[in-house]
């Protein structure tokens, strides 16, 4: 199976100049964990994530811990007001691991397991092409091997959410 099989390429993006705020709305409403940050040609230039936007507090939680000093956690809360006024730039990871549509998506895995992410863009010659996240993958496994194993024995899966999934 290859990445172009399984990405999404309706791809939420940034610009190095968008507000961190509207980065913070697009993940919240759309429940996303980061976005691929792009230039005006698509190419990619950098990623943002959640895990981002909660660092740029994290340096001053840092030296209190490293000054032994219990970090006034509150405070820092209500800085997050500041970062959300930064732009993309500031805060988005330069370092980009792309795939391309004709990888096999088990190499885009080993990609994302190497470097401990979870979604990875996929780049066609530079320019964003899609985006591949593990849950992308471990769905698309699971439904062809579904699928060749029971091949139209969908009432296995009723049966399923019957038992354990829909009960509490």
């Amino acid at each position: 199976m290859l990445v172009k099989d399984v990405m999404t390429t309706n791809v939420r993006t940034a610009r190095r100049n968008t507000r961190v705020r509207d980065v913070a709305i697009l993940m919240c409403f759309h429940r996303i964990s980061g976005l691929p940050v792009i230039n005006e040609d698509r190419t990619i230039i950098g990623v943002i994530s959640e895990k981002d936007v909660l660092r740029a507090m994290y340096p001053k939680i840092d030296e209190a811990m490293r000054l032994a000093q219990t970090p006034h956690f509150e405070e820092l809360e209500s800085e997050y007001r500041d970062v959300l006024n930064l732009h993309v730039e500031a805060l988005m990871s330069h370092r980009v691991f792309t795939v391309g549509p004709n990888d096999p998506i088990l190499r885009a895995v080993s990609v994302m397991f190497a470097h401990k992410i979870r979604r990875i863009p996929v780049a066609d010659h530079g320019q964003l092409a899609g985006i591949l996240s593990i849950g992308d993958v471990h769905k698309a496994i699971f439904k062809e091997t579904f699928d060749r194993e029971f091949g139209d024995e969908t009432s296995h899966i009723s049966e399923v959410q019957d038992k354990h999934l829909v009960s509490s």
